[in-house]
């Protein structure tokens, strides 16, 4: 029996994300599995998904029944253990037999034949022996909730000392999750043409523009393919929205460009200069913005933001700046595995340099977005006061002002504004509020 093809295309990106270091959600999308049938490319996603988000515990039941340590196996027979273990723990309707053969024949199709015996003994094993029960024990420590949730320790040892046990928790729990599909509304039809296209819609739950679907694929959809609504998480849309309005604006890391539609969409009349440092993202860039057609003029530059390549100075500017991306494990759940605490010094000072490049390019009285997807301080807070007090013509604004200010405005619809803030910044929290985690500075300058 060959290999269905949803298992054969999991495999082959989980192996990618092993060897390479790439990422689940541009391989999911990536011509290379535009030919799966809708229903294989979602059993691909959960497969794929759900063996990153899982890794850890996999991994820990793997080495009770193996008799090699993992880290002599090939990656091509880890992934496979991985992916069997994930279908017969994870997947009620997916029989044992079927995960176990099937993982044989990948072995024997990437070519592991030799491993096929020691692969097909390791699952007997784990299919006759139950799962541990690590969903119902007490989570009262870092160190359980990394077990019961699959995290790494340190980050959760981190969330802890930063947001206390019961965040942390929530936190983990939330990464754990499918999260929901997000998409903003940048026409009056679309809801309703959505809706005769049997897309079934619910209110965001933080901005009035946002809809979550409910139910149907918007991305066959003629509105999708027009750019008329895009996919994007309610607190990335947030961070856009802070910008505000202004008639010369900045965006300093641009790609893959959802923030930069928001921008152009509030700023009717602006011009809009978009940085981004990779060439390839920035031709994606102006894909997206050709296909979406903004009506403010938006000029794309691929550069370094770190060395802004011009002396013009602007009255907005947004430095959404790349970060450890902590804040959105959901939907990023290889990154945990990757990262370490040995990366969080190098994207600081990777951080402070486009701070204070962006910073020199705003001019009198005009408002700076300084923004990550991270839950850690060091890119967050730290950034922000450490660059400050080195600049003695900016001062910070208090988020609270702006947050009430949407409210009034109708555009901001959580009831609490005032719980999307810690201190003068903007700090969403996966678990805590229904979004990715994200962090927010106002700065100005006198």
């Amino acid at each position: 029996m060959p290999v269905s093809p949803a298992r054969a295309a999991a495999f082959d990106i989980l192996l990618r994300i092993e060897r390479q270091s790439s990422y689940a959600s541009e391989l999911l999308h990536s011509s290379a599995h535009a030919n799966l049938s809708s229903t294989d490319h979602a059993l691909t996603t959960e497969l794929v998904m759900g063996v990153l988000r899982w890794r850890s515990r996999l991994d820990d039941e793997i080495s009770t029944a193996s008799s090699q340590s993992l880290t002599k196996l090939d990656s091509e027979v880890l992934v496979t253990l991985r992916l069997a273990l994930y279908q017969i723990r994870w997947l009620d309707r997916i029989p044992q037999r079927a995960a176990v053969h099937e993982s044989v024949e990948l072995v024997k199709r990437a070519r592991k034949g030799s491993a096929a015996p020691f692969v097909n003994a390791v699952l007997r094993k784990l299919t006759t022996k139950l799962a541990g029960d690590e969903a119902n024990k007490h989570r009262d420590s870092p160190q359980s909730l990394s077990r019961a949730y699959a995290h790494p320790l340190w980050l959760v040892e981190r969330w802890t000392d930063a947001y206390g046990l019961t965040i942390a928790k929530q936190i983990c729990a939330r990464n754990q999750t499918i999260p929901n599909t997000v998409v903003r509304l940048r026409t009056a039809n679309a809801e309703a043409e959505l809706a005769a296209s049997g897309i079934t819609l619910h209110a965001g739950a933080i901005l009035s523009s946002a809809r979550k679907i409910e139910s149907g694929d918007i991305t066959h959809t003629e509105l999708f393919r027009r750019g008329e609504i895009l996919i994007q998480d309610e607190a990335s849309q947030l961070v856009s929205t802070l910008v505000g309005r202004g008639k010369r604006i900045l965006d300093c890391c641009a790609a893959p460009g959802g923030k930069t539609l928001v921008i152009a969409d509030q700023n009717l009349d602006a011009t809009l200069v978009a940085i981004e440092l990779h060439p390839h993202r920035a031709r994606l860039l102006s894909k997206l913005l050709q296909r979406s057609k903004p009506d403010a003029r938006v000029h794309v530059v691929a550069a370094d933001a770190q060395r802004l390549p011009f002396d013009i100075s602007f009255d907005r500017v947004l430095a959404d700046v790349p970060c450890s991306g902590t804040g959105t494990l959901a939907r990023n759940p290889e990154i945990k595995w990757r990262l370490t605490p040995n990366d969080l010094p190098a994207l600081q000072v990777r951080q402070k340099a486009i701070l204070r490049s962006a910073l020199a390019r705003l001019g009198t009285g005009g408002r700076l977005v300084y923004a990550t997807c991270s839950l850690e301080k060091e890119e967050n807070e730290d950034v922000v006061r450490q660059v400050l007090a080195d600049e003695a013509a900016f001062h910070l604004l208090d988020c609270h002002v702006e947050l009430d200010r949407l409210k009034a405005a109708g555009q901001l619809s959580w009831p609490d504004p005032a719980s999307l803030a810690a201190g003068p910044f903007l700090r969403t929290i996966p678990g805590v509020h229904p979004c990715d985690g994200f962090f927010a500075a106002i700065v100005e300058k006198k």
